[in-house]
């Protein structure tokens, strides 16, 4: 079995404008997601993330401070996955929350060095 990791791109709630009901829904999708990885023994760990962020870029080391409203897609969180191949990750996506939203899940596998 190989690790791999699902990064979730897409808009942040807050800018998306969902009332409180329907976030309490959708947080609840997300809630059985893990729920169901975790009773199959693939989930290895995963977070939320927050919308903001502060990108370092290049030898200088330019430093710019970002919210959710200047990008147009952020990395909303991930959950790290244990499966045999890429495929069988896919299949553990298809339940993914937030593709009615144009979410999209970016599937990356674990690299692992030798010592």
């Amino acid at each position: 079995m190989k690790e791999f990791m699902m990064i979730f791109i897409g808009a942040d709630y807050t800018d998306l404008g969902l009332s409180p009901e329907e976030l309490q829904t959708r947080m609840g999708k997300w809630f059985g997601w893990n729920d169901k990885m975790e009773k199959a023994g693939v989930l290895r760990g995963g977070n939320a993330l927050t919308p903001q962020i502060r990108r370092v870029v290049g030898a200088d080391r330019t430093v710019t401070d970002l919210t959710s409203a200047e990008v147009k897609e952020i990395v909303g969180g991930y959950y790290l996955v244990e499966a045999k191949d890429f495929e069988e990750v896919q299949k553990i996506a298809e339940d993914y929350p937030d593709y009615d939203l144009g979410g999209t899940v970016e599937i990356r596998e674990i690299m692992v060095f030798d010592k």
